[in-house]
């Protein structure tokens, strides 16, 4: 999530404590939002630790795959 509350921060100019309150609002609009297997995930996918299969499968089930 750091990557992102920077590039935020560098992109509107706003400061890396308010760039990680708008980070927050926005993920947790997201998690209300998606089916539970994708919205547990978004942490792990922020953090970079989930690989593309465990995503492809996240995304299979919300396809009904």
């Amino acid at each position: 999530m750091d990557e992102l509350v920077k590039l935020v921060a560098k992109k509107t100019g706003i400061s890396e404590d308010l760039a990680k309150k708008a980070v927050v609002v926005v993920l947790d609009y997201l998690k209300s939002k998606l089916p539970d297997s994708i919205a547990g995930r978004l942490d792990d996918i922020l953090e970079g630790s989930l690989d593309a299969g465990d995503l492809m499968k996240g995304l299979g089930g919300l396809f009904g795959g």
